[in-house]
């Protein structure tokens, strides 16, 4: 089955996110969530610290002990012991008494201010120290005199309780994305999971006869499989758990067969090559599904107000594949590289699955328009598109785009003099060019081309 009207790259898309469900929530331990998107608020169950502790290796002393301190006169206190973090129970200063202390160990009662060891001799009697003594080489540090050449105010090198977070302060704001800095405050104030919409789990399948895995023999009339080893490193980049199967040949019940396979681990499908008009676009042949509609017809008109799929991805406009169920609509876009694309829903849970073109950048810029957005949908965020700007057009000569067509071209963007220089030609099969881009020159349907200096719209890949 297929869309005979030409559809418009946005109503495309509308049809897809229209389709596309958030994945349901899940608890996680915090390594398990890494990537994963926060369906909750979390707050600060204790302070951070959770506790007055030292920011410097040194001595825990009184203020008035130390006030007028210099090098030639230096203030001589009784050291009364050692002062570790998660160390023995805390030892009280009294007046002319000092503790060694180590960064992040408990301010001692009645000590008021740190003062760093670069500032005293160290316990030895003699100039200034550069570091402390280990204390199982020389436990005596902990005992004895040491000479402080500094004074320090009250509160000097001293982090105070909740000075990070206090207790019952949002942690994280759900819809925010657990990474590492996230996940290392998560588990400072206790959290050991954490409940999040897990990664979307993403098969990526090429196809055709023709296709070798990078490593083998290339023979005559062969080409390596570059498409899913870009479109699998693509919805790595965008979030999701991406599963590459290996090339599939040009027989349709091979690939139905191979992807009944694939959907006990897909929450998206992707396909690549085989939906254009060809004798051997196998994608084509293998997923329209036969017989007269099953429920109501997708509008023809292009406006995407009727779409090709109904709540969680479940087609409604055609029979059922055999092997798999559902089926996909096969359309033609007004857009260039790109132009047919396939969008339905296979299996028993309504897998959505994408069909792109074969032509690498093809297929690569199908997949930053349409699939990314389906992917960060499936995660939970509310922001699933790359981002856009304004920039001037730097180029030697204009560039042209088909009427009625948007054209995307790839570029070279230079933030600071906020110019973007075409990269390559605007051939769907230049994987090289598209090596070296890092945006996307876009050209409306309305123009037929851009002239160097004029202003363009311009979308960041990276």
């Amino acid at each position: 089955m297929s869309s005979s009207a030409i559809w418009s790259v946005d109503d495309h898309l509308a049809d897809i996110l229209a389709s596309i469900r958030p994945l349901d929530p899940i608890e996680l331990q915090l390594l398990d969530a890494q990537g994963c998107v926060l369906v909750e608020d979390v707050t600060v169950p204790v302070a951070l610290p959770p506790f007055d502790n030292s920011s410097m290796d040194g001595y825990a002393v009184r203020v008035a002990d130390v006030q007028g301190a210099t090098e030639e006169f230096p203030a001589v206190l009784t050291v009364i012991g050692d002062v570790a973090a998660g160390g023995d129970p805390l030892p009280l200063v009294g007046p002319g008494q000092a503790a060694r202390i180590m960064t992040g160990a408990p301010l001692p009662p009645g000590a008021e201010a740190v003062v760093p060891v670069e500032w005293t001799d160290g316990g030895s009697g003699s100039g200034p120290a550069a570091a402390m003594r280990p204390a199982g080489r020389s436990p005596e540090d902990a005992s004895g005199e040491v000479r402080i050449h500094r004074p320090a105010a009250a509160g000097a090198h001293i982090r105070p309780r909740g000075s990070d977070v206090k207790a019952g302060d949002l942690a994280l704001a759900r819809g925010t994305v657990l990474g590492p800095p996230q996940l290392g405050l998560l588990a400072a104030i206790g959290r050991g999971t954490v409940r999040v919409r897990p990664r979307p789990r993403v098969v990526v399948l090429s196809t055709g006869s023709e296709l070798v895995q990078p490593g083998e023999s290339l023979g005559e009339g062969r080409i390596y499989d570059s498409n899913s080893f870009a479109l699998a490193a693509a919805a790595r980049d965008a979030g999701a758990l991406a599963y590459r199967v290996g090339a599939v040949t040009d027989d349709a019940d091979t690939l139905r067969s191979t992807i009944e396979d694939q959907l006990i681990r897909a929450d998206l499908l992707v396909t690549t090559g085989g939906v254009s008009v060809g004798a051997y676009d196998v994608v084509k042949e293998a997923l329209s599904a036969p017989g007269p509609p099953a429920g109501g017809a997708a509008q023809d008109d292009g406006t995407g107000d009727g779409t090709g799929c109904g709540t969680g991805g479940e087609v409604t406009d055609g029979g059922e594949i055999p092997g798999i169920g559902g089926g996909i609509d096969f359309r033609t876009l007004a857009m260039q590289p790109g132009k047919p694309q396939g969008f339905g829903a296979v299996g028993p849970d309504h897998t959505p699955l994408l069909a792109l073109p074969g032509n690498p950048v093809s297929s690569y810029v199908s997949f930053e328009l349409f699939v990314r957005p389906a992917i960060r949908t499936l995660m939970g965020l509310t922001d699933v598109h790359r981002p856009v700007v304004r920039a001037v057009l730097k180029a030697d000569e204009p560039l042209t785009s088909p009427p009625g067509r948007r054209q995307f071209l790839r570029g070279a963007y230079d933030p600071e003099a906020g110019t973007v220089t075409p990269v390559g030609g605007s051939g769907s099969h230049l994987i090289a060019a598209l090596a070296h881009a890092d945006c996307l020159i876009v050209v409306p349907e309305a123009q037929t081309s851009a002239e160097p200096g004029a202003e363009v719209e311009v979308v960041l890949l990276g």
